[in-house]
């Protein structure tokens, strides 16, 4: 594996913060969290005290929304 491959391996398995998660989909952070706690937003994972999500799971709740 390249330098290169590695670097966009690590990249595409960083999990995300609510703050990219908000950015990725053009909402608020306050939606975020207000979809965490309805339980109808993409499935976030706590990690210490703070909430991460793995991207595919985000693109997957996308693709799964009408």
């Amino acid at each position: 594996m390249t330098r290169k491959e590695a670097t966009l391996t690590a990249e595409a398995d960083r999990l995300w913060s609510v703050e990219e998660v908000s950015k990725f989909l053009g909402v608020p952070v306050a939606t975020v969290y207000q979809w965490r706690y309805l339980g109808v937003g993409p499935k976030g994972h706590k990690v210490g005290r703070h909430v991460r999500y793995i991207p595919a799971d985000v693109l997957s709740w996308v693709r799964e929304q009408p």
